[in-house]
């Protein structure tokens, strides 16, 4: 099949991305909240609740080759990858929903339970997201149209992040009325019922056009072989577990950041100076309302004034990360290639993220630059990674003349999970050891771990993955290449 034949039209492209507002719903819900879900509102100990998210992370990151594996070897009139988004869905949002309910336990029952229900929720994430990240490789073989395909679903993707960020903790403080367990669960119960919702547009929208080699034997050990012996697969290991590594700990950081570093009459006065505090006696027109209806009004008693304010700052970034998918990502990989644009961003997003340590807790306008500038740096990065895994993908059937599509992304979501694990970990363990106890006044030595987990530290893996970078191979004039090459072996085998 040629490869300019294999033009994706926006509707396709659409729905496709809804699929990645699904898991997005689930992933920054992990990523942002599941630590302090558990340290704070579930009454676990941050080391205990950082072991947790690290050993059902790893442990289920082994699910992910078995996941591809059997991904790559489904033949049905739906193609190898879309099925799994319709089977699966609803198993997404029971599990979705278990891993944030708290049922009344010993602590040693407590424990249990998360690591329980946070394992089998990771293990559907593989049964889910590995076939999806899987479709988006057989979609098309034509470069631009993959790159376009991956901006267009992580804009899905960002605004997901965008309600996830912004919205979570003003519903959990609505909808809870005082009682957070119960907040927590009628919020997460809407955004799995959603979830579900999405992931069958995807099923119903995307096709898949890519087929392995005519003649093609299944080989599980040579498959393997191929993967561990690609240049390209490795480097985008490392970088991917590296960068979800950060992710982790950087996102479950900030919520305990701004719970007990940041001045929160600073912070107050920041939210009224935007007219996002309510005063009483006064008139407020339909957008106030609007807002004060998804509980993104700071109260007068700046009850929720940490709620707000966190809100708020997610929500900027990633409006700022929308703005720099949409109009940076394509067009710069477009001119420098993606692994060139990809590693000065990395580079410039670890620089601003050192930069939260400097910063005074009463300083919440220079906290909120810096977050911009971080999002934007890091805004163009986001679509290229999968794109880059298509790239590898290909690159490994042109090196070997075979294709085996959903071991590859496997590969790279077991890294991602690995990395997830990781991140959790790494945090918990930082601020337990430093004195973290929930709930309480921090002493300077656990303010101090939690600017460390938010700021140097994270700095630092995101350095690690620049470093991979240098290792990856494909370049933008070797990609058109073996996209050249590969189009000429599908015409003569058709």
């Amino acid at each position: 099949m040629k490869a300019q034949t294999q033009k994706v039209s926006m509707a396709e492209k659409i729905g496709y991305s809804l699929g990645d507002g699904s898991a997005n719903l689930v992933f920054q819900m992990m990523m942002m909240f599941q630590l302090f879900f558990y340290t704070d509102v579930f009454g676990i100990k941050a080391t205990a609740a950082g072991s947790i998210l690290l050993f059902a992370r790893v442990f289920d990151a082994f699910v992910d080759p078995v996941v591809g594996i059997l991904s790559d070897r489904t033949n049905t009139r739906w193609g190898k990858y879309r099925p799994w988004l319709l089977w699966t869905a609803i198993p997404f949002a029971v599990f979705f929903i278990l891993a944030f309910t708290t049922p009344d336990l010993s602590e040693r029952g407590k424990i249990i339970y998360a690591g329980v229900t946070y394992t089998l929720l990771m293990s559907i994430y593989s049964f889910n997201n590995t076939p999806y990240a899987s479709l988006g490789g057989v979609m098309t073989s034509d470069i631009k149209e993959r790159t376009s395909i991956s901006s267009i679903r992580f804009v899905t993707a960002t605004i997901a992040t965008f309600i996830v960020q912004g919205l979570t903790l003003p519903l959990v403080s609505k909808f809870g009325k005082g009682d957070d367990q119960q907040g927590w669960f009628l919020t997460i119960s809407l955004f799995a019922v959603v979830g579900v919702v999405l992931l069958v547009i995807t099923f119903f929208s995307a096709k898949e056009r890519i087929t392995p080699p005519a003649g093609q034997k299944n080989s599980v050990s040579q498959d393997f072989k191929d993967i561990f012996g690609s240049r390209p697969w490795k480097s985008m290991f490392a970088l991917t577990l590296f960068l979800f590594t950060t992710l982790a700990l950087w996102g479950s950081s900030m919520s305990y950041y701004f719970n007990y570093f940041v001045d929160k009459a600073a912070l107050f006065d920041f939210l009224q100076n935007f007219g996002l505090v309510r005063i009483d006696g006064e008139v407020y027109g339909i957008w106030h309302k609007f807002l004060d209806a998804f509980g993104l009004i700071a109260q007068p008693d700046h009850s929720n004034a940490f709620a707000v304010g966190f809100s708020l700052f997610n929500m900027i970034g990633q409006i700022i990360t929308l703005a720099g998918v949409i109009l940076l990502s394509g067009y710069l990989s477009n001119i420098f290639g993606k692994r060139n644009v990809f590693l000065i961003c990395l580079t410039l997003t670890a620089v601003f993220t050192g930069m939260f340590f400097m910063v005074d807790s009463s300083n919440i306008l220079a906290i909120f630059i810096i977050n911009c500038l971080k999002s934007l740096a890091y805004a163009p990065t986001i679509p290229l990674l999968w794109a880059m895994m298509g790239d590898v993908a290909d690159h490994s059937e042109w090196v070997n003349h075979r294709r085996a599509t959903g071991l590859v992304f496997a590969g790279i979501v077991f890294a991602l999970k690995a990395g997830l694990g990781l991140g959790g970990f790494i945090c918990g363990m930082i601020v337990d050891n430093f004195g973290f106890v929930p709930n309480v006044v921090q002493t300077e030595s656990a303010i101090f771990g939690i600017r460390l987990t938010s700021s140097l530290i994270p700095a630092i893996t995101f350095f690690i993955g620049v470093i991979a970078l240098f290792f990856y191979p494909i370049s933008k004039g070797m990609n058109e290449h073996v996209q050249s090459e590969l189009s000429k072996r599908r015409v003569e085998n058709n």
